[in-house]
């Protein structure tokens, strides 16, 4: 596959991210938080032995085994419960922009932890991106205090599994690029994933199941997007062009946003795009203070 190609699969794959927080939204609500999750990532691991084949365990380095299954599946964990146990599809979407403070949190992580050089536009981009989850949070008012406590307070669990789930996976980030020495174990993940989920919705009971055509159709729908997405974003990263495929990712926020909006048919205040809008443009200026310092040196 020529670099062009594998550029656009990339590209699909930041697409394919970008509707999964309607798509999990839309799936918890016939088959419940926990199952609708189990259910996901289950489909999602079929796809991905199909595409991008089984994890070759033998050949993971133990530390990557160890840590990368930690941090992957409790990512994936706080991703899908968060949005699944929000209380409105409103509150499913702030929750997905919480998660997205990641981009921001793993450039920062790089820079303490994996000794990245980065210039002083670092700090603006950060604190831009904490500003437009807050400025989301904040309901039609944009950066109230009140109003985003009041917002918080209404469902903590939601909120602080999607603020951990950003954290946990920035340091995903910054951990595997050290440790996993070239192997990608997201197959085996994913499975990982669904065996939590079964075993929590066994153990503590989960919601019924309502299927019809249209739940199943969100189901694929959202196990195509979490197993594809995956898939996609490993051919581009591996034979497409990183630089184009980075800055594309950092769209995702506003992408997302948009998306579920249309899945789940929650009209959105001005104050929440502002906010959407700031997060992605404080991830892109901690990127860019990465880049620059690295051309730089």
């Amino acid at each position: 596959m020529n670099a062009r190609k594998a550029t656009l699969v990339g590209l699909i794959a930041v697409l394919l991210w970008s509707a999964i927080v309607g798509l999990i939204r839309g799936v918890s609500e016939y088959f419940g938080a926990t199952g609708g999750a189990a259910l996901i990532y289950t489909v999602a691991s079929v796809f991905l032995l199909l595409t991008v084949g089984p994890s070759k365990v033998y050949e993971f380095p133990r530390r990557y085994l160890l840590w990368g299954s930690l941090l992957f599946v409790a990512y994936e964990l706080c991703l899908a419960l968060s949005i699944g146990y929000a209380n409105s599809s409103r509150q499913a979407i702030e929750v997905g922009m919480v998660n997205y403070l990641w981009p921001a949190l793993t450039m920062v992580f790089a820079i303490l932890f994996n000794r990245q050089k980065a210039s002083w536009l670092i700090i603006p981009g950060f604190v831009i991106a904490i500003a437009g989850v807050c400025w989301v949070l904040g309901g039609e008012q944009g950066l109230e205090i009140s109003g985003m406590l009041a917002n918080v307070q209404d469902n903590p669990l939601s909120y602080g599994l999607a603020l951990a789930g950003a954290i946990i996976w920035a340091v995903y980030c910054t951990v595997t690029a050290r440790i996993a020495e070239g192997k990608n174990g997201v197959t085996l993940f994913f499975m990982l994933v669904a065996l939590v989920l079964w075993v929590k919705y066994a153990a503590m009971g989960g919601e019924p199941m309502l299927w019809s055509w249209r739940s199943v159709v969100y189901l694929l729908l959202a196990a195509a997007a979490m197993g594809f997405g995956y898939a996609a974003w490993n051919v581009g990263i591996l034979h497409g062009n990183v630089t184009i495929l980075a800055g594309a990712s950092y769209f995702i926020p506003v992408l997302s946003a948009l998306l579920a909006a249309l899945l789940l048919s929650t009209p959105l205040s001005l104050a929440f795009w502002q906010g959407a809008g700031m997060v992605c443009v404080g991830s892109i200026l901690c990127w860019i203070a990465t880049r620059s310092r690295a051309r730089a040196a």
